[in-house]
């Protein structure tokens, strides 16, 4: 199978762990104005100042506004960058802010929150709900990998390395410095220390004392990183859709190709029951078949919607994105049926994209906000910035020896785990190759906090984030974490359960947790 490991815009949207790309420079550093490092005081001090969004199609009660943070925290003096914010305001009496990170790595918030919204409406009984792009992301100073000049083919079983593997990995370093050039300064300053640290300032502007705070999928690996930094200033935190802190990119590659591989045969068992089923009425035949097409596409990619060539990994990106949800297997279905049926990509590409269209690049920014408008955004920049982020986040890299003597074995142990996603999720590893070590900090201190209770919600059926996560993580951060197992399927619990949605805005609006280790059943929240 064909893996292609590209710098080229993308067409799908990661919202889970498990892809790759460059780094940070970072560790703990002093929280604020406290005189143990650099003067903060400026950044410490600003207020957000709200307006209608711009753009068409937005809800009308949509608010949006930015905070200025350091692009370096250690050199607060050498630049600085201006982060995209959005908030519905409280409907009830004020109690403060919740915000809200809603994955990725790499994913903007602002237009999830755009389009998701309502789920969160139960929250402004007591706070605004406040989302945001992350540095590096949407219209936070969005970094890029290009326009697919250096594209990198690695075959099955390691072959093309085999005959050549200077030249393959002379590649992987021309990738990497491609996405250096592309996405300028902010890209040694990316990563989830340093967003972490972009909270704080934002609970600050935001006039709250305490920071409350929903994370889903990797938002969970950022709120447990707040709570390491800054312990003192947790208020209600909820993580849901649990992420690892300890696991290397290598393991957890393996550990999402095996939790999309399960789904993706879950779909098919549920799809060739239905006659229109493009894959046919045998469940083994159409697991080959989705193998096949992936092989064809990416073999002869066919013209996308959107100007691009649709390859075979572009589709494993969009069925990934499809199967987080039950609910989105009839869209699916239907989607997969006019690809293989009529080779139209339209459908299948709202997965990729989620459920929009992408923005042409252009080279300019809002003059009067400082932030990169929506129609700037390049192509590439989830992608670009979920690589970016999990290589600063994760300080393992492999040196040519390992590359060239591992790769076998790691091609064997991804298509074990998945024929499908395994290629997929083993290409986005090898892409940190060449970039700097990241952070220790994470995997190192990010334990035993001192913080007030959180809830960590654990879906049993998550394809995205393992169950045993949940309970890694909980055990690892300590007796504050408060784990709520969630019988269900589906990657994360609010939007699906409304047992979980109730604990969840139980505990954010009034303080009140479930007991550790009490579970909400496998219902939907459309029961």
């Amino acid at each position: 199978m064909l893996a292609k490991l590209s710098t080229r815009p993308s067409l799908r949207r990661c919202a889970v762990t498990g892809a790759v790309g460059l780094v940070l420079l970072g560790t703990g550093l002093p929280t604020a104005t406290d005189g143990a490092g650099p003067d903060l005081t400026r950044f410490y001090r600003q207020k957000v100042t709200w307006a209608k969004c711009p753009g068409e199609g937005l809800p009308k009660d949509l608010q949006c506004g930015k905070v200025t943070v350091p692009l370096d925290y250690a050199r607060p003096r050498e630049g600085t960058l201006d982060l995209a914010l959005a908030r519905y305001r409280a409907t009830g009496k004020k109690q403060g802010s919740v915000l809200l990170n809603f994955g990725g790595p790499g994913g903007a918030g602002i237009p999830e929150f755009a389009a998701g919204g309502k789920d969160f409406m139960e929250l402004t009984d007591g706070y605004d709900i406040v989302t945001f792009d992350p540095r590096g992301v949407g219209r936070s100073s969005p970094v890029s990998c290009g326009d697919g000049e250096e594209d990198i083919a690695v075959t099955d079983g390691g072959t093309e390395i085999g005959r050549d593997p200077q030249s393959v990995l002379k590649q992987l370093r021309k990738a990497a410095d491609a996405c250096a050039r592309h996405s300028g300064p902010v890209l040694p300053h990316i990563g989830t220390v340093n967003a972490s640290r972009d909270m704080d300032v934002m609970r600050q502007a935001l006039g709250d004392k305490k920071l409350n705070y929903l994370g889903f999928s990797y938002g969970t690996r950022l709120g447990a990183v707040y709570a390491a930094q800054f312990p003192e200033k947790v208020g209600r935190l909820v993580l849901d859709g649990v992420d690892t802190l300890t696991e290397p990119l290598t393991e957890q590659g393996v550990a999402s190709a095996q939790g999309q591989q399960k789904a993706l045969e879950e779909f098919i068992n549920w799809c060739v029951k239905d006659i229109a089923c493009p894959f046919g009425q045998d469940p083994r035949e159409a697991r080959e078949q989705v193998v096949r097409l992936v092989d064809s596409l990416d073999e002869d990619p066919v013209p996308s919607a959107f100007g691009q060539p649709f390859t075979g990994q572009d589709l494993v990106g969009a069925i990934g994105q499809a199967l987080y949800s039950e609910e989105l297997w009839p869209s699916l279905e239907r989607a997969l049926a006019s690809l293989v049926e009529d080779g139209d990509t339209h459908a299948v590409e709202t997965f990729a994209t989620g459920g929009a269209a992408p923005a042409s690049h252009k080279e300019s920014e809002d003059p009067d906000s400082g932030l990169v408008d929506d129609e700037d955004v390049p192509l590439d920049n989830s992608p670009a910035a979920l690589m970016a982020i999990n290589c600063a986040d994760d300080p393992d890299r492999p040196t040519d020896e390992q590359i060239i003597g591992d790769l076998d074995r790691l091609h064997a142990e991804y298509e074990q785990a998945s024929p499908v996603f395994g290629p997929y999720r083993l290409s986005g590893v090898l892409m940190c190759y060449g970039r700097p070590r990241g952070t220790d900090f994470i995997r190192d201190d990010v334990k035993d906090v001192h913080t007030p209770k959180m809830l960590l919600v654990g879906t049993r059926g998550d394809p995205a984030t393992p169950y045993r996560w949940t309970l890694e993580t909980a055990k690892r951060l300590g007796p504050p974490a408060v784990v709520l197992d969630n019988k269900g399927s589906g990657h994360t619990g609010y939007a699906s359960s409304k047992c979980v949605h109730r604990k969840v805005d139980s505990f954010l609006l009034y303080g009140t947790l479930p007991a550790d280790g009490s579970s909400c059943g496998p219902e939907s929240a459309a029961e």
